[in-house]
């Protein structure tokens, strides 16, 4: 294998756990910086606009910085500023990410009368957690039965927090296309095209990235598919006995597992 150059970190489960830091994670991101890595966090996280991410990160002692931030609902802005130019957009996530989709009309989720009287181009499903309730996925059914698409940031099944697993909106997205009889078009990991432009703003090829993640098939697929190098962490949403690893086929399996991100460093410094 060729010398890593770039390195991509997932940030839920692998730099934190319900916020509360990896041990050692603050200091292998010191250690990229320090051995001239360049560097950039992806992340499916919805629930929060870019800057808020950051600023959350910082405040639990982790050195990441908005600029090196990619996110979901940043690629779901573009993309529907691309396509959807001058549409309206009924966006269902919860937190503060609309301040991401600046430029993009939005209709309030909050307000179906509104949706349903004034056109509706698409509808996209973020991390709505709790805001995927009965009410709101059968306004969501109706705009997609009257014409609008179907966008979601991400399709995750599930993620860690400190008292186990949580459900994500990933299967809310596959009940609505069956519903619906449309499919979604999804933006986030692990589609090509979001590994694709972190690695052209890394400014790196994909064969010297490496992508450090906890979840097999979002992180460690989706990067290998996209022509990079990955690796599995085992502090959050999968380890060495999870049944998807045997399951894998050999270029989808991550190069090795690391118990933490703190490991990290020794890893890198060994391909050296």
């Amino acid at each position: 294998m060729g010398t890593v150059r770039g390195v991509l970190l997932d940030i839920d489960g692998v730099l934190h756990v319900s916020m509360r830091p990896v041990e050692g994670a603050a200091e292998a991101l010191r250690w990229l910086e320090q051995h001239g890595y360049r560097y950039a966090f992806v992340t499916n996280t919805t629930t929060m606009a870019r800057s808020t991410l950051a600023q959350r990160l910082q405040e639990i002692g982790l050195p990441v910085s908005a600029e090196r931030l990619i996110t979901a609902p940043m690629a779901t802005a573009a993309y529907l500023r691309r396509l959807y130019p001058g549409k309206r957009c009924w966006l269902l996530s919860k937190g503060d990410t609309a301040a991401d989709f600046a430029g993009i009309e939005l209709v309030d989720p909050l307000r179906p009368d509104d949706a349903e009287r004034e056109h509706v181009a698409v509808v996209v499903i973020g991390g709505a957690e709790e805001l995927l309730s009965y009410e709101n996925m059968n306004r969501a059914f109706r705009l997609l039965m009257a014409g609008a698409d179907l966008v979601a940031m991400h399709k995750n099944l599930y993620w860690r927090v400190s008292d186990g697993l949580r459900l994500d909106s990933g299967p809310f997205v596959s009940a609505l296309e069956l519903a619906s009889g449309k499919q979604a078009v999804v933006v986030g990991k692990p589609e090509r095209a979001f590994f694709e432009e972190a690695v052209h703003l890394l400014g790196t090829a994909p064969e010297e990235t490496l992508m450090v993640g906890d979840d097999l098939v979002n992180d460690v697929q989706g990067a290998r598919r996209a022509g990079l190098r990955a690796l599995l962490v085992c502090t959050g949403k999968h380890g060495p006995d999870t049944p998807l690893l045997k399951e894998c086929r050999p270029e989808e399996r991550p190069e090795v597992l690391l118990p933490s991100v703190a490991a990290l460093p020794d890893y890198l410094a060994g391909q050296g």
